[in-house]
């Protein structure tokens, strides 16, 4: 008779995952609530499992000691972030998607004529590179009745004026108060005054450019009385500074396309769709019904979702990508932007349309907040303590885990091999190992700071703009950002060092607590390499990530013709392949949706020619269009691992080329 080991016996129901990872992708429908609940159920309850095993057997013996109140504080914080993310099993049991009732509803006025609606952009310190692209989209927009507004609380003059050339209304305010919410209330007094008001609104950030199709896919589904605002996801043009850092911008999705791929549709099943600001389309009538943007949180998108909802109006989602954007281009912008989400959700939770309010408020919106604050507080805490704890065991020989091996893989490794096979059946290509962990900690320290900030003080908080554009074309190492980690690295690489050479150092073996700690170290350590990496900006040039090859025409000097491939197409410059021309010689290029473009050869490789572009007004303003807004799905939707290891590795040996 077979007899297994305890190690051996801690494998099996791994081993068991990952056969059915083999055979469930056959007959899973990831849309069918009763398949999605059972896959989430098993999280949930492998989750409970794992609380209670470490619970009861894993902390250091109960006293008035260092090492029970070191084991027992890691263990709080952890079930807090258990509870967490229990919270957002539960939400992701379900999922709608409502394309087919846009497509069903598509011009439900009919013949009473399109409503009208006001394009509001909001604008505050951006350039004009990064302004154009958002007006030109707007005006271009494929719906009959719209005029588009351009919100200038930076009042520049010559904004008023490019507005005047471009046919679209300028609206500036006396002084920023409100700030975001309270420019777009500014505007929304004055539409109210005019003889014909809009029936509806649509806000864009000053770097999100509307896809031609942007309002005729949103108002489909106001053929619904009752819906009050229709969410739209963001997606980028740009790689995000992770990506952009690592060398990941054609192999690993942005770190919002969970949010907005996954979560938001699972929200909207439960009656919780998020505004989220930029790409949205409101009621004007239940917004004015609100007295506006409501100005109590520097995240007036989700207080408006929580307005609207506390007076019966619905807030659905179209996961559709119907407008693309500028991702913040450094990595300083990016951990302050969502450092301030933090802040305005905490805000909300503080406020009166909070949790515990006494306004009346669905339980379900109540529970909307409350699981936001568990992503954002004791998630981050729990992340920034997974890499301290292990250190007070190397150094000060601290019981942080009294565990054996095969019970850590039994409890833990069941439940985490389980939740991985959930994730990739049900949002798959979303989450990599390391890499994932690298996003969520380098804004983590910021992050939990401004979340015990906004319960403590909630009110008093300056809005932080996010800055876009400006010179990329350096390496700039953020160093304020590195340096925690750089710190971590070095005590969690000395802490393993000591304690294997040394038997003076964490030499108590609590269970197999050293080996447990000893993986934990190895796997922190490869975190933290990544992470530091990543605080080394790479310089940028304009590039539109959802580039593809495609053929052109090209009119040669001599009056001939040639038909090559267009790799690259920016604002100013094409790269064409299989092409070689002297520098400075003079072509023309047949680009679809622009027409004829002149040029000249600005740069030769061994097979591509690389083309600066002479552009007049109109073709400039089409190619605009063009790159941003067209009806397409920019950036990388999914992941594969093969392909990030390889990108990952080629940005470490390119790195190695430079120094060397």
């Amino acid at each position: 008779m077979l007899y297994l080991t305890p190690l051996q016996s801690s494998v099996v129901p791994i081993l068991l995952i990952l056969g059915l990872r083999l055979v469930l992708p056959s007959v899973l429908n990831p849309t069918r609530t009763w398949q999605r609940s059972l896959l989430y159920g098993g999280c949930i309850f492998l989750g409970v499992r794992y609380a209670v095993w470490r619970g009861v057997d894993t902390l250091a013996p109960v006293g008035l000691t260092v090492d029970y109140a070191t084991s027992l504080s890691l263990y709080i914080v952890e079930v807090l972030a258990l509870i967490g993310s229990m919270s957002a099993f539960v939400l992701m049991s379900r999922t709608r998607d409502r394309s087919d009732e846009a497509d069903t509803h598509a011009g439900w006025w009919g013949d009473r004529g399109a409503p009208k609606v006001a394009v509001l952009i909001a604008t505050y310190n951006e350039e004009l590179e990064v302004l154009e692209r958002t007006i030109v989209g707007a005006r271009a927009l494929n719906y009959p009745n719209k005029a588009v507004y351009v919100l200038d609380d930076g009042r520049r003059d010559w904004l008023q004026d490019y507005c005047a050339r471009q046919g679209v209304h300028y609206v500036r305010r006396p002084d920023n108060k409100g700030s975001k919410a309270g420019n777009i209330n500014h505007a929304l007094t004055r539409l109210a005054a005019e003889p014909a008001p809009p029936d509806f609104i649509a806000v864009l950030d000053a770097d999100f450019v509307p896809h031609r199709a942007f309002l005729a896919r949103t108002m489909a589904l106001f053929h619904d009385p009752t819906v009050g605002l229709v969410q739209t996801p963001q997606h980028f043009f740009n790689a995000d500074p992770i990506q952009h850092n690592l060398g990941l911008e054609k192999s690993y999705p942005d770190e919002q396309r969970y949010f907005f791929d996954h979560m938001q549709p699972a929200r909207d099943a439960w009656g919780l769709a998020i505004c989220c600001g930029t790409s949205s389309v409101s009621r004007f009538s239940a917004v004015q019904e609100l007295g506006g943007f409501p100005t109590d949180s520097v995240t007036e998108d989700f207080m408006l979702t929580m307005a609207l909802q506390a007076r019966g109006h619905q807030t659905v989602y179209l996961n559709e990508a119907l407008t693309e954007g500028l991702a913040p281009e450094g990595l300083k912008e990016y951990v302050t932007q969502r450092a301030r989400w933090c802040l305005g959700l905490m805000q909300i939770a503080r406020s009166r349309l909070g949790p515990f309010s006494r306004e009346k408020i669905r339980l379900r919106d109540r529970w909307s907040v409350i699981d936001s604050v568990f992503y954002w507080l004791p998630s981050f805490v729990f992340r920034l303590a997974a890499f301290v704890y292990p250190l007070l065991y190397w150094f000060f020989n601290i019981t942080v885990v009294d565990a054996q091996v095969p019970d850590v893989i039994s409890y833990f490794g069941t439940y985490y091999a389980w939740v991985l096979l959930t994730t990739t059946l049900l949002s798959p290509g979303m989450i990599v190992p390391f890499f994932h962990d690298v996003s969520q900690l380098l804004g983590a320290i910021p992050i939990a700071r401004a979340a015990v900030v906004g319960l403590l003080k909630p009110k008093g908080h300056p809005f932080s703009v996010t800055a876009k554009g400006g010179d990329r074309s350096r390496i700039v190492v953020q160093w304020r950002i590195m340096r925690p980690f750089a710190i971590l690295w070095g005590l969690t690489f000395l802490g393993l060092t000591l304690g294997i050479l040394f038997d003076s150092f964490a030499y108590y073996d609590a269970g197999d607590g050293k080996s447990v700690v000893l993986f934990w170290t190895i796997y922190n350590l490869l975190v933290l390499t990544i992470a530091v990496i990543a605080c080394i900006e790479l310089p940028r040039r304009e590039r539109h990530v959802a580039d593809a090859p495609e053929r052109t025409l090209v009119e040669l000097p001599d009056g001939g013709s040639q038909a090559v491939w267009l790799s690259e197409l920016t604002r100013t410059t094409a790269v064409l392949r299989g092409l070689r021309l002297p520098e400075n010689s003079a072509l023309r290029l047949a680009l679809r949706d622009v027409g004829p473009v002149d040029g000249y050869v600005v740069g030769v490789g061994s097979d591509s020619t690389v083309v600066q572009l002479v552009l007049g007004a109109a073709e400039h303003e089409a190619l605009i269009v063009r790159l941003h807004a067209e009806d397409n799905t920019p950036g990388v939707q999914r992941s594969n691992i093969g392909n990030v290891l390889r990108d990952f590795g080629s940005r470490l040996i390119r790195t190695g080329q430079n120094r060397g």
